[in-house]
C-alpha cells in the first residue's frame, strides 16, 4: 500500500484528509429529509439548481403562508443561507442546519433557499463559490460566502439578471476570515491547521490565505465600497479564535466609506458556531432576535 493513503493532512475530528487526497468523513453529513417542520410550521422542499453539476438547495416557507407572500399579499423577503463546515462538510439537510434553518424561517418570517454547494476535496475550490452564485442567480431570478457573494454583485452584477437584484442585507455569522500572517492573539495551531486546509482545497487561490475570499482586507482585494447590499450585520463569538479578524473586517467596513449600514453582534461566552450546536441556550435566543430583528429592518 503508497504509505501516502495513510498520511493525514487534516484531521478536524469528523473529518480525515489524506494525502493521496481521499477523505474519510464521520460526521457533517447525516441527513434529514424535506418536508413539514411540526415544531416551527415551517415546510421544505427540495430543488435542483444546476443539473449540470447537480448543485441544489432546499427551499423553506414560513407557516400559514402562500407561497412567497405574506398575510398582506406582499412579497416575502429572500434569504439566501450557506451552511458552515469548513468547505468539506455540512449540507441543508443536515439535521443541525436544518433545524436552525426552520427556526429563522418561523423567526423572520422568510423564504429560505439553504445552498448544497459542492464540497471540498472531490470539488475543489472555487467549486463552492460558484455554486453559491448559481445559487444566487437562480434565487433572484425565480462566514465569508456571503461576503464574497455580496462583493461580487458590487463587481459584475448578475449576468443572468436584468435588473441586478437588490441585496437588502448581509448576515455574516461567525465567518471564519484569515491571513498569510498570523495575528497576534490567533492560537497558532489554530492559524495553522486554517493555513493547512486551505492549500489543501483552493490550490489555485491567489496569495494563499491572502486570496480575497479568505482574507478581504487583503492588499489588493476589492475594494469594501463595493459591498451591494444596503446593510450588513456581522456576528462573532467572544470565545471563538476567529472573533479577533471578524472585528477587523467590521472596524474595515465602517472605516472604507462604504457609507451604509453596519452592526456588530457579539455572543458572550460561546465559541464558533455554537448557535446551531446548541439552539436553546440563552445567547443562541438572543442571536436568534438579533437576526431576525436585522431582517425585518431594525
Amino acid at each position: 500500500m503508497d504509505s501516502s493513503s495513510a498520511e493525514i493532512l487534516i484531521d478536524l475530528g469528523g473529518f480525515r484528509l489524506y494525502k493521496d487526497g481521499h477523505a474519510d468523513r464521520a460526521g457533517g453529513m447525516e441527513s434529514v429529509p424535506a418536508g413539514y417542520d411540526d415544531e416551527t410550521g415551517v415546510t421544505s422542499k427540495d430543488v435542483v439548481i444546476d443539473a449540470v453539476t447537480g448543485v441544489s438547495a432546499r427551499l423553506y416557507l414560513p407557516p400559514c403562508i402562500q407561497p412567497a407572500t405574506d398575510d398582506d399579499g406582499k412579497k416575502l423577503p429572500i434569504l439566501l443561507f450557506f451552511h458552515a463546515g469548513y468547505f468539506v462538510v455540512g449540507s441543508a439537510s443536515w439535521p443541525p442546519v436544518h433545524r436552525y434553518t426552520n427556526s429563522v424561517v418561523a423567526s423572520a418570517r422568510v423564504v429560505a433557499v439553504s445552498v448544497n454547494y459542492r464540497l471540498a476535496p472531490e470539488h475543489l475550490l472555487p467549486a463552492a463559490y460558484d455554486d453559491s452564485w448559481a445559487a444566487l442567480s437562480w434565487a433572484v431570478a425565480g462566514g465569508n460566502i456571503a461576503h464574497n457573494m455580496t462583493i461580487a454583485v458590487g463587481m459584475r452584477g448578475l449576468d443572468a439578471v436584468v435588473p441586478a437584484p437588490r441585496i437588502e442585507g448581509t448576515i455574516l455569522l461567525h465567518p471564519s476570515f484569515c491571513g498569510e500572517t498570523r495575528m497576534e492573539v490567533e492560537p497558532e495551531e489554530f492559524w495553522g491547521g486554517v493555513k493547512k486546509r486551505w492549500a489543501v482545497i483552493f490550490p489555485g487561490a491567489n496569495g494563499g490565505l491572502d486570496d480575497p475570499r479568505m482574507n478581504p482586507m487583503a492588499a489588493g482585494a476589492p475594494s469594501l465600497t463595493k459591498l451591494a447590499c444596503e446593510r450588513m450585520l456581522v456576528c462573532a463569538a467572544a470565545l471563538d479564535p476567529r472573533r479577533t479578524r471578524d472585528r477587523a473586517y467590521y472596524n474595515a467596513v465602517k472605516a472604507s466609506g462604504w457609507g451604509r449600514e453596519v452592526d456588530w453582534f457579539e455572543s458572550e461566552g460561546e465559541g464558533h458556531h455554537f448557535f446551531v450546536d446548541k439552539p436553546g441556550s440563552h445567547e443562541a435566543i438572543k442571536l436568534m432576535e438579533r437576526v431576525a430583528a436585522f431582517i425585518a429592518g431594525h
